[in-house]
């Protein structure tokens, strides 16, 4: 008699497995420990054979049986069960292996190791939020242009053009990853050049004119929110480092005693030595009795005992808050003011303000310079600026920062 559902689910276990055969050379086996497995016996090829069909209850009597029925057309069309469930099997898992989202992850991990915290962070959400859930599954070499598209467009959709241009960036590497290991043969980003949303504009804003730059240091001295954000955005302009340089400034890298700031360049992993002027060194000392007892000068204001830096949309939200848009100014705008005015204005050596803006400046032997280099002289230019910036805000009469004719 064919098996039934109650047969199957009161069978008991014995001292030895046993069998209840269902029909068609399928059975339930029940061993002593009481798990209960549907077995297909068949021959192939002259030679006796067992397909496991599923775990009872898991594997439901019905569909177990369909299974079998399968199992059987196999054989007819001289193709063995059990060699194709290898077969499938293994394709899974090589379909698995070469998946955008394991390979992406490869990537990262040889690649990644050196860059700062704050570009890393950038690429793991680009992957983590706008591309793993929508392409992260299919195999490399069936990702098809139109399917990358689709993803990059419902981050236009959010209006983060450059977070899409970036995101294709960074695919466009995975691919050549890819093929650099043999796991596909082509990159298929080229394909979609042309097809997202230009980016308006190429540079980070900055202020241009001295009316404005005034305009700005007057707003961030009356800033109204934390002490701690205001502080960053006066010494912003004043050392004019990359902001995330100035986030994670660490209190023992500050020396007081020399008016030096040393620390390592996140984009270059190289020393870097900024001159301290006299006006930077009484924003530090203000702050210092507030913040000194943690590891960063700007902590986050979420962790007081200051293990955390600042976030990086901390000084951007206050000078948001100012009502300084996006369109005019960001914290990354005073590297281009200072390098304008010092310049064009004050008449310092375009190589002594490569250097401090930590530029990969060369010698005219093709040596790079040490951190040391021309150090007196950047001194005096520290402060020179830090000394045009006061007087800007205090409505001093200043030179145009273009030249002229």
């Amino acid at each position: 008699m064919p098996l039934s559902d109650p047969a199957c689910k009161n069978a008991k276990p014995k001292d030895k497995a046993y069998k209840l055969a269902d029909e068609k050379g399928m059975f339930l086996l029940i061993n002593p420990n009481g798990s209960k497995y549907f077995r297909l016996k068949y021959r192939f090829n002259g030679k006796e054979k067992t397909l496991a069909l599923g775990v009872y209850p898991e594997t439901s009597l019905k569909t177990a049986r369909e299974d079998r029925d399968k199992a059987r057309q196999q054989i007819i069309d001289g193709i063995d069960p059990n060699e194709n469930k290898k077969a499938v099997k293994q394709s899974k898992a090589e379909s698995a292996a070469n998946s955008f989202e394991v390979i992406a992850r490869e990537w990262y991990e040889r690649n990644m190791g050196d860059k700062s915290t704050d570009h890393k962070k950038r690429v793991t959400g680009l992957f983590e939020r706008d591309l793993f859930p929508y392409i992260g599954n299919k195999p490399i070499t069936d990702l098809k242009a139109p399917e990358l598209l689709a993803a990059l467009r419902r981050i236009e959709a959010r209006n983060a053009i450059e977070t899409a241009h970036r995101a294709l960036q960074v695919c466009g590497q995975v691919f050549r990853y890819a093929i650099a290991t043999g796991r596909t043969e082509r990159d298929i980003t080229p394909d979609l050049r042309g097809s997202l949303m230009t980016i308006k504009g190429g540079h980070f804003s900055a202020v241009t004119e001295p009316k404005q730059a005034a305009e700005l240091l007057r707003a961030i001295d009356g800033y109204s929110g934390s002490f701690v954000v205001k502080s960053a955005l006066q010494l912003a302009p004043l050392v004019f480092v990359r902001p995330g340089e100035l986030r994670q400034a660490e209190w023992e890298h500050i020396d007081f005693d020399t008016k030096e700031w040393r620390y390592l360049v996140t984009k270059t992993q190289t020393p870097h030595i900024v001159p301290l002027s006299a006006q930077a060194l009484t924003i530090l000392q203000e702050l210092k009795p507030l913040t000194g007892n943690g590891r960063y000068v700007f902590p986050s204001a979420r962790t007081p005992n200051g293990s955390r830096p600042m976030s990086d949309m901390a000084l951007l939200a206050a000078l948001r808050r100012m009502g300084i848009g996006k369109d005019e100014m960001t914290v990354h705008g005073f590297r281009a003011l200072a390098r304008t005015v010092l310049d064009e204005v004050l008449g310092f050596r375009p190589d002594f303000i490569e250097h401090q803006l930590a530029h990969a400046v060369k010698d005219p032997n093709g040596r790079a310079y040490n951190r040391t280099a021309h150090l007196a002289e950047r001194r005096k230019m520290m402060q020179s600026w830090a000394d045009y910036l006061d007087g800007l805000k205090n409505g001093a009469d200043v030179i145009p920062f273009r030249k002229t004719a």
